[in-house]
């Protein structure tokens, strides 16, 4: 793993560098969070936290890894993946992926480039099956949506795949002209399955609200389109509402329950952002 790290103590009006010991992270106000036995470290603030079992649950990190082992989604995370790697982070460069998931982009990306790469999610389900996996990353538990982790300045790209963004705090940890990848479903994404459980696919055009949501502090260089189709089974199926939380939604059960095979569209939108 990297052996420097920018991470931040996460306690209110501290925010000091966090220094890796060998089973746990701290800093230089005696702040310390324990390193799990597969690797993380949980740096999850109380009032960051909103419930007990917060962020996606180990059912809905299953089923995203049951369709990325048969193929289905693999396309767009390999897209999403070239991009970056395109971006040419290399060796001295911070690469921080926000709602890592079980840490498929990242994981893949750190094997083709010499990267310190930093993972956040809100799971712990998510984030020890990623550290698992992927052991020469840093993986950290923490809210995304409030004060990031990270030192001022440190990171030079930053990724978000279908996962929550952080305008302000990316400006903060970001350094000058460094680079935002976010990619969102495309209104298409998941269309037939929609249809299918809810009765309508309506259709979402997400860029926009990205676009808008980063403009005071970065400028759009570049966006493209990832898509994939697939015939699923009744499982599969299943498993691709359990990973967009529709599989958990009672008012659909009677649909999903009836589910045959279905052809379904996978599409992503993604677009690359500067900080100015």
């Amino acid at each position: 793993m990297p052996l420097s790290p920018p991470l931040a103590c996460p306690v209110r009006s501290c925010h000091q560098p966090l220094r890796r010991l060998t089973r746990t992270w701290t800093c230089s106000n005696r702040h310390t969070f324990d390193v799990a036995r597969s690797g993380y470290v949980n740096l999850l603030q109380p009032q960051d936290r909103r419930s007990p079992d917060a962020g996606d649950s180990a059912a809905a990190v299953d089923a995203r890894s049951r369709l990325l082992a048969s193929g289905i989604g693999a396309a767009i995370v390999d897209a999403f993946v070239t991009r970056a790697a395109a971006l040419r982070p290399d060796g001295g460069d911070v690469v921080c992926d926000l709602g890592c998931g079980a840490g498929d982009a990242l994981g893949q990306l750190r094997a083709r480039q010499s990267i310190d790469a930093i993972g956040i999610d809100l799971s712990a389900a998510a984030i020890n099956v990623a550290a698992r996996r992927f052991p020469d990353a840093t993986w950290v538990v923490a809210n995304a949506d409030r004060r990031l982790p990270l030192l001022d300045g440190r990171v030079s790209l930053v990724l978000s795949l279908h996962a929550r963004r952080n305008p302000s705090e990316c400006e903060r940890v970001l350094r000058p002209r460094g680079l935002v990848l976010v990619a969102v479903p495309a209104p298409d994404d998941l269309v037939e399955l929609r249809q299918a459980t809810q009765g309508a696919g309506v259709e979402r055009d997400r860029v926009a609200d990205v676009v808008a949501a980063h403009a005071d502090a970065f400028e759009v260089l570049d966006r493209f389109t990832a898509r994939e189709r697939h015939t699923l089974s009744a499982d599969a199926l299943r498993d691709a509402l359990r990973g967009t939380y529709r599989g958990e939604r009672t008012s659909i059960a009677g649909r999903v329950d009836a589910l045959g095979t279905l052809d379904v569209t996978f599409a992503s939108e993604a677009i690359v952002l500067r900080r100015r």
